[in-house]
């Protein structure tokens, strides 16, 4: 049997993907179902998350949850569900990430929407990490947490609050990856490129920039979160930062906002 035939146990593996009403967490909640894993859809809207789950390959296997993670008690809302509905979650993608607007740049950015990106991202992701991984430890199990980071965590992005919630977030999953490593649970950082995917539409002129020649797409990204997400295929891989961008990160495609001196 090819070792690519059942990357999951679907007996005692269980997931809870963030942001899965959209874009890449949805694709990857998605997935997730059609290998048998029982997953947690996670989303800040009924509607989205409602669509996801019904358009899961099994949507038996997809629960359904709505709540703003930018809110701690939310977050512990999630977490209490989860144990609940799922029992112990072996499988962490934290997806969710607000909206972003080209406006938002250094001098434009209000504090509420620089509080809210940095809560969601990095705040919400370090919470629930760390909760999910108790249990795990106290039952002696093997863990996977992936966290969708950025190129932009590396280089600007003319969107403050985005780019350094991206690196934080880079950073946490080298910092949980050390800790957590000695109880088998592994930590990586899935790094998409220009996707067309989750409220981001890409301007079709940036294919200029892309060494393969086309705009990715949030499925582009399924086939590798799968493989880092199973200790199957990926069981000696922690702390990781798995790009995924056509070959987008060989230049950095953005200039400085242009202002004038009325500010």
């Amino acid at each position: 049997m090819s070792i690519f035939d059942k990357p999951f146990d679907d007996a005692n593996h269980r997931a809870l993907v963030t942001g899965a009403g959209n874009g890449i967490g949805r694709s990857i909640a998605q997935a997730l179902t059609g290998e048998g894993v029982r997953t947690l859809f996670a989303d800040v809207s009924a509607e989205r998350v409602e669509a996801a789950v019904a358009g899961a390959p099994r949507p038996e296997l997809a629960v359904p949850w709505v709540g703003d993670l930018a809110k701690r008690e939310q977050c512990d809302a999630l977490l209490s569900f989860a144990a609940n509905e799922i029992g112990v979650t072996t499988h962490f993608v934290h997806s969710a990430a607000p909206p972003r607007k080209e406006s938002d740049h250094s001098l434009a950015v209000t504090d509420e929407t620089w509080e809210t990106m940095r809560s969601v991202n990095v705040d919400a992701g370090f919470h629930l990490s760390r909760e999910l991984a108790k249990p795990l430890i106290r039952a002696g199990r093997p863990g996977s947490f992936l966290f969708l980071t950025s190129l932009h965590a590396g280089t600007p992005r003319n969107l403050p609050h985005y780019s350094t919630s991206k690196a934080a977030l880079a950073m946490l999953v080298k910092e949980l990856a050390k800790t957590l490593g000695q109880f088998q649970i592994r930590v990586n950082a899935l790094v998409p490129g220009i996707i067309d995917a989750g409220g981001f539409v890409a301007d079709p002129s940036m294919v200029r920039f892309i060494p393969v020649g086309r705009i990715g797409s949030s499925d582009d990204l399924v086939p590798t979160a799968l493989v880092v997400l199973s200790d199957r295929l990926s069981g000696y891989v922690t702390g990781a930062s798995l790009v995924v961008d056509g070959g987008a990160s060989l230049t950095n495609w953005f200039d400085a906002p242009s202002l004038g001196r009325d500010i």
